[in-house]
């Protein structure tokens, strides 16, 4: 069995910082991309950040320039550095990963964990 577990969120002021963590453990032969999403009250969820298996990343164009994604293969884990936070960015992030595991390839998705930008 595949588990994704976050971890980071928590509040923060304004123009502070926060990183997030997230880690994938169980059957895992490999993994593909990784990303964060995030999801705010009466909204969709939404693209934050993706980074692909070689390193290559994507942002949404609101986080460009403040928020940073990157991962370690060796521990399976990907993070998101937060920097300048802006009271917009409030939402449940949640961590997401393409992984081939014992039983095929599909999409997984982490519990999320809530990020609260205080003014």
């Amino acid at each position: 069995q595949v588990q994704l577990v976050e971890s980071g969120g928590g509040l923060v002021q304004a123009g502070g910082s926060l990183r997030l963590s997230c880690a994938v453990s169980g059957s895992i032969l490999s993994i593909n991309a990784m990303g964060w999403y995030r999801q705010a009250p009466g909204k969709q969820r939404e693209l934050v950040a993706v980074i692909t298996s070689v390193g290559s990343t994507n942002y949404a164009d609101s986080v460009k320039g403040r928020f940073t994604i990157s991962r370690a293969n060796a521990k399976n884990t990907v993070y998101l550095q937060m920097n300048s936070p802006k009271p917009e960015d409030t939402a449940v992030y949640y961590c997401n990963a393409h992984i081939i595991a014992t039983m095929g390839l599909r999409d997984y998705w982490g519990q999320g964990t809530q990020v609260t930008v205080s003014s």
